[in-house]
């Protein structure tokens, strides 16, 4: 029996009763989910997959915001033994359509304000059988009516059907539960591949690690789409039987309201969140809340304490990717800037240089990690050669630039290669180009980074430098609005920069650096989103 498949049979006989999610929708109210609901819930799904003919070997996708059913998809995977592949559903065009159609999805569970674009490509997705939409509060369809019709809801499946019979399917611990697609920083984003063994880790980190007990109230807004949501909150609180707050998205206006209402007392934040959360205007009630730790992955050291002081709170800051790699710094511990160390005894992590030799301190190298006595291993779902690459010589290769100081404690520094990164995902600038590219008066665009206004250590706000085509004038209001229905909200540009020429080397290749020396948001030439 898989790990999440267990844990729904333990949990449903020890304590069924037991409230282990609320959905909170802010005016729209919340759902409360028991270990019974979610057991039942999660049964009555698997059913519906194995109807269809979903079983091991097998792949759904999960286009939708934080939800319950979100929770029983992914539970019901275990049950029978197929892979759940989560895709943010801020996803659009191309780079949804390559997730779909690589990862192979012979079903997709939705909701209605995401089904036009799904509808829209699937004439290239042949493995496609099925579309299933999810009725949420607030959601608004703005697709043509009796479209809806059509497609059978999720919802009315579980309310209407019984429980059945269905023993989960026995499988090994390195059945794949999930696809969790990269950030795609170079090229097309990779699918790692997510294997059952991997949750039994998450909830042992939430006892060795983050130290929840049952008195605690954990809270995200990170999407489950993400790694981080599911190892920090999600799983640890089924397995753990601690409750957590979840918000359909996050929101730095009402995080403080939402905590009070709940009582949570520890939430998760991943890069420029922080920043966001502390430029909102100061209110006298700031220290009046219920949190006692912020578990951070990229926390700007120009506003640590001052965060710490103003909210109340401690700061438990991490480094770790959904590959693998891991490292945190307790409250207290150690410098600020760091995120700490890997767990003693139990993994290693270290700066190489080119030539695979360790970095001495202060020396900026490539942040690599591996288990202790164990050589890394990241399996890429169709793309072997990336994975061997990727743990060449048993090391896990994170891409990531850093360095340690003299007592060991690690800084990370920048991202290797062209990528970006934004509030904790990496951004690819040439996806950003040719979605600009694409508008008719545009006739060359280099976007780049410039160091983010929020302060958080390597990450970047984008500029979007644009060329236009002789005769014609840009209007980068119409840009701006072309990126933000194209575009991620995190890949479009905080800037654009309308210039006369992109310089470039020998070799054709666009020198942002001359751009980045040039820029200045009080410009003529410089607009701001």
């Amino acid at each position: 029996m898989d790990f999440l498949s267990n844990i729904l049979v333990v949990k449903n006989s020890e304590a069924p009763d037991k409230e282990v999610f609320i959905f909170e929708y802010g005016e729209l109210g919340d759902e409360r989910i028991t270990y019974s609901t979610l057991y039942k819930n999660a049964v009555k799904v698997a059913g519906e997959l194995k109807r269809i003919g979903i079983g091991p070997g097998d792949a759904f996708g999960i286009v939708m915001r934080n939800y319950p059913e979100f929770v029983y998809l992914l539970s019901a995977a275990s049950i029978v033994g197929a892979t759940a592949v989560p895709i943010d559903p801020r996803s659009r065009g191309e780079r949804l359509r390559y997730m779909l159609g690589f990862s192979g999805v012979k079903a997709v569970f939705t909701t209605e304000d995401n089904l036009q674009g799904i509808l829209a490509l699937k004439a290239d997705l042949p493995d496609l059988r099925n579309i299933y939409l999810v009725r949420k509060p607030g959601i608004k369809a703005g697709i043509r009516k009796g479209l809806l019709d059509v497609f059978p809801f999720l919802n009315e499946i579980i309310e209407n059907n019984i429980v059945p019979v269905l023993s989960p399917v026995s499988t090994d611990p390195s059945h794949p539960l999930e696809i969790i697609f990269t950030s795609g920083t170079t090229g097309d984003p990779k699918g790692v591949v997510v294997k059952q063994d991997r949750f039994g880790s998450y909830a042992l980190l939430s006892q060795l690690v983050w130290g929840y007990t049952e008195k605690d109230v954990l809270y995200t807004g990170l999407s489950f789409t993400h790694g981080n949501a599911q190892a920090v909150t999600m799983v640890p609180a089924l397995a753990m039987g601690v409750q957590a707050v979840i918000s359909p998205q996050f929101t730095k206006s009402r995080i403080w309201d939402v905590c009070r209402k709940y009582g949570v007392t520890t939430f998760s934040l991943l890069g420029g969140m922080m920043s966001g959360i502390f430029n909102e205007p100061v209110k006298p009630n700031d220290a009046d809340n219920p949190v006692k730790v912020v578990i951070s992955a990229g926390t700007p050291k120009s506003i640590w304490q001052a965060f710490e002081k103003r909210f109340k709170v401690s700061i438990h800051e991490w480094y770790g990717a959904v590959e693998g790699g891991f490292a945190h710094k307790t409250p207290g511990e150690g410098p600020l800037g760091s995120f700490g160390k890997p767990l003693e005894g139990l993994m290693e992590m270290k700066i190489f240089d080119d030539s695979d030799k360790e970095c001495p301190p202060h020396v900026t190298g490539e942040i690599v990690w591996k288990m202790a006595g164990e050589n890394a291993e990241v399996t890429y779902y169709k793309n072997k050669k990336a994975s061997e690459e990727k743990t060449r010589g048993g090391w896990l290769r994170t891409g990531d630039m850093g360095h340690t100081d003299e007592n060991g404690y690690i800084f990370f520094d920048y991202r290797r290669g062209g990528g970006l990164r934004r509030q904790g995902e990496f951004i690819q600038p040439d996806y950003i180009e040719k979605i600009i590219g694409e508008h008719p008066d545009v006739s060359e665009v280099c976007v780049y980074g410039i160091p983010s206004s929020t302060g958080a250590p390597g990450e970047s706000d984008l500029v979007a430098a644009i060329v236009p085509f002789e005769g014609t004038v840009i209007k980068p209001a119409d840009i701006f609005g072309m990126c933000r229905e194209k575009l991620t909200p995190n890949a479009v540009p905080s800037y654009i920069q309308i210039v006369k020429e992109i310089p470039k080397t020998i070799s054709e290749k666009p020198l942002d650096i001359m751009l980045r020396s040039t820029f200045n948001t009080s410009a003529d030439n410089v607009y701001k989103s």
